[in-house]
């Protein structure tokens, strides 16, 4: 794997926040990897190793992730929040141009980070998320996030997370699902693996109405720049239609379905991943 170095910046309420730093060409604008509800830089680990050396890869921990600070207040753990927490980073690091690419919750940042200044934004992939989210996924989301599971062993860990995303992934083997748990956990130390996140991110998701912001206008302010969706051909968030009407709508998307894939795609897949490669060649040649 390339190295990295760690970095942090503060959010306006005082918490220190993490992320990955692997160095690349300064010439390009650098990708700004922003992971999912439940997860943190790890999940960039691979697409960061094949891209490091030709492209800065910042892969960022949002609050109660990974190495980021936990918050006081549990309501701050909502999408405006993040965005200002994102907002500061930029401005941390003086990221004056930069390719963004978001998976589920990174992904709705990325358009929010378009609405508040499109121009800035080099190009984007968007993973299996859209202005528009399938209740089925929700509802699916909201029955595990939150729940304070430990484990002895990864094994037992991969197990676990095996039985609730199964479905997404019918093609892993018991090497994926480790491979997996060793994304999501850590190890604390008494020994145990635990879910890398703080459990207090369910708290907004209780609130009735969570989730009814209009994401069109964000998802529009991407405009005709290079934009990749990626969508698993089993997802129960992004729907097939959601995600043709995004294509129309953007003269500048590419749509590529990951088959035999539910929510999310990893990004190492081959589709996925030549996706990405083509995205950049076209914000080199742009």
């Amino acid at each position: 794997m390339a190295a990295w170095t760690d970095g942090y910046w503060w959010s306006k309420d005082g918490i220190r926040l993490h992320y990955r730093d692997y160095p690349g060409d300064p010439a390009r604008p650098p990708i700004l990897c922003i992971p999912g509800l439940t997860r943190n830089p790890r999940d960039f680990e691979s697409l960061a190793t094949d891209l490091a050396g030709g492209w800065r890869v910042i892969c960022v921990s949002l609050r109660g992730r990974g190495e980021s600070g936990y918050a006081r207040d549990p309501m701050t753990y909502v999408p405006l929040v993040y965005l200002q927490d994102l907002e500061a980073l930029i401005e941390t690091l003086g990221l004056a141009r930069f390719v963004a690419v978001g998976t589920s919750l990174g992904g709705i940042l990325t358009m929010l980070l378009a609405a508040t200044g499109g121009g800035r934004i080099a190009g984007a992939v968007l993973n299996d998320i859209g202005p528009v989210l399938d209740p089925a996924g929700l509802a699916r989301i909201r029955n595990y996030v939150g729940k304070n599971n430990s484990f002895p062993t990864w094994l037992h860990a991969a197990r676990a997370i095996a039985e609730t995303n199964g479905a997404a992934f019918p093609r892993f083997a018991v090497g994926d699902w480790v491979a997996m748990a060793k994304r999501l956990c850590r190890l604390t130390p008494a020994g145990r693996i635990v879910f890398d996140y703080d459990m207090n991110i369910a708290e907004p998701m209780r609130v009735p109405n969570e989730g009814t912001l209009d994401m069109w206008p964000a998802f529009a302010a991407l405009g005709t720049m290079p934009l990749l969706l990626v969508r698993g051909a089993v997802s129960d968030l992004l729907s097939a239609q959601t995600a043709e009407t995004m294509v129309a709508r953007c003269p500048g998307a590419e749509l590529v379905t990951v088959p035999e894939v539910g929510h999310a795609p990893t990004l190492d897949e081959p589709e996925a991943r030549a996706g990405v490669m083509r995205l950049l060649a076209r914000v080199v040649a742009g």
